[in-house]
Formats: structure tokens, C-alpha cells, sequence
């Protein structure tokens, strides 16, 4: 048990913490291309991408003859969504 609590604090202070939490309003540019969307997950895959955020689109985005419902952005891209008029 007590070793449960060790690898906790390790983790607790040696790993990445989220900015957002799933379903915080944001918006952001994803390939040149402004987006509003919901933050699905803030997570770290591997040390050499480190930090992404899943952002589940409002509207869809084409391009290149794809379209793209869930964009990958690095959470300083994206700004939370205080206030929408």
C-alpha cells in the first residue's frame, strides 16, 4: 500500500497535468483554419509529441477533399471559449 502512494506522488509531480477538462468550449486554428469546438481529451500520448487536445468540431472542416469532424491541436493553440455572441 505504501508503495501505491509512492508511485502516485511520482506520478503527481513528474507527469503532465491537463489544462482542459472534456467538454470545456474552445476555439483555435487548425491548419491556418479557424474552428469552435469541445475538448474530447488533453492527454500525452509519447514524450515526442507530448501534449494534445482532441477537439470535437461544432462545424466540420474540409480539406483537401477530407473532411475532419475531430481536429489533434497542442493545448497552446486553443483558448477556452469564455463568451460566444
Amino acid at each position: 500500500m505504501t508503495e501505491l502512494k509512492g508511485l502516485a506522488a511520482y506520478f503527481l509531480a513528474n507527469r503532465y497535468t491537463g489544462t482542459y477538462d472534456i467538454g470545456d468550449r474552445v476555439f483555435g486554428h487548425w491548419n491556418k483554419i479557424p474552428f469552435i469546438g469541445s475538448v474530447g481529451n488533453d492527454r500525452v500520448i509519447n514524450e515526442i509529441e507530448g501534449p494534445q487536445v482532441t477537439v470535437h468540431l461544432d462545424l466540420p472542416i474540409k480539406l483537401s477533399d477530407k473532411i475532419y469532424h475531430v481536429v489533434l491541436v497542442k493545448p497552446q493553440d486553443i483558448k477556452r471559449l469564455k463568451n460566444f455572441d
